[in-house]
């Protein structure tokens, strides 16, 4: 850890945090974070491909962990998100990179490679596969209590979130996202009270994972997190042929709650996805999780390093 580097770049007017490891010769892999997770969540990968002679990039997203917030939280779009990945690969001088992406992140994955594929050399994702953009429908037939309507709904996660200091929301979302049923609260019960006070934490997680994060949330707030990308996901760009040729691969846990939402199991198993991703890998983990670059580190490492050396 001792040997990951951090930096702030000028990214659209705002200062992006950077972690960073490795020669700036190296070909480069950018990780892009889900929620809760911060550059921290790819700690693991950066040692580990660094070490295989690639440069490990993971940027803070705007309004996350150590970099600045933008003036408008609420108004922050994915688009938004592309743009900075952009400015930030223009400003360290990569006309092209592997991109990873984690939870929403695969989101930002997708749209970038969309917008902006010549400057892709591959991509892999882990807990959500690539989507075309537009209006989410894996949302569908979930109940009222389900954690994305409520976390959508303005102010009321702010309020179920204020109850408790960062560090403690953060250990709810660990504990609750690291399960294999979708996190789904009863009717007059509120997202954070699905987790007891005394449930463990996941075995891999430790205390001092939770502080760094719980330190990292507590400088950013949840402003910027609830609308990108809970608030934000409705406000998607119409892209008429939503197809990339780039490799790619998939990786998801076998038991992450992802796969319980509506359609999405059937779009991975059935091949659906290839239709938009011709040269996409798929690899379930047999006891992965929705964290499983950080359960399964080892695993997730052989997998990205196969792939990076097979596409380099």
């Amino acid at each position: 850890m001792e040997k990951i580097e951090h930096k702030f770049v000028e990214v659209n007017g705002l200062k992006l945090h950077v972690a960073e490891i490795g020669s700036e010769s190296s070909p480069a892999v950018v990780f892009l974070h889900g929620f809760p997770e911060i550059w921290y969540s790819w700690r693991h990968q950066m040692i580990a491909v660094a070490e295989a002679g690639y440069r490990a990039i993971a940027p803070d997203y705007r309004g996350y962990g150590l970099s600045d917030p933008p003036p408008e939280p609420e108004k922050v779009q994915f688009l938004d998100l592309v743009a900075d990945l952009l400015a930030l690969l223009d400003a360290l001088a990569l006309s092209k990179v592997y991109l990873i992406g984690k939870d929403f992140g695969a989101g930002v994955v997708s749209l970038f490679t969309l917008l902006h594929q010549d400057r892709v050399l591959g991509f892999i994702t882990m807990g959500v596969p690539f989507m075309p953009p537009g209006p989410p429908t894996h949302h569908r037939n979930l109940p009222e209590g389900f954690y994305i309507s409520r976390w959508k709904e303005p102010g009321r996660a702010e309020a179920d979130f204020g109850r408790l200091d960062a560090k403690s929301v953060i250990r709810n979302v660990y504990i609750m996202f690291s399960k294999s049923e979708i996190p789904i609260a009863k009717e007059g019960q509120e997202i954070m009270d699905l987790v007891e006070p005394s449930e463990p934490l996941p075995s891999w997680f430790t205390e001092e994972d939770l502080a760094t994060y719980g330190a990292l949330y507590e400088k950013s707030g949840f402003r910027t997190a609830l609308q990108v990308p809970y608030r934000a996901i409705r406000n998607q760009p119409d892209i008429s042929d939503p197809k990339v040729e780039v490799p790619a691969l998939l990786i998801m846990g076998e038991k992450d709650y992802v796969l319980k939402f509506t359609g999405i199991e059937d779009y991975i198993r059935s091949g659906t996805v290839k239709s938009f991703v011709p040269n996409l890998e798929i690899t379930f983990v047999p006891e992965g999780t929705h964290f499983v670059q950080e359960q399964s580190p080892d695993e997730v490492n052989n997998l990205i390093l196969n792939f990076l050396r097979s596409h380099n």
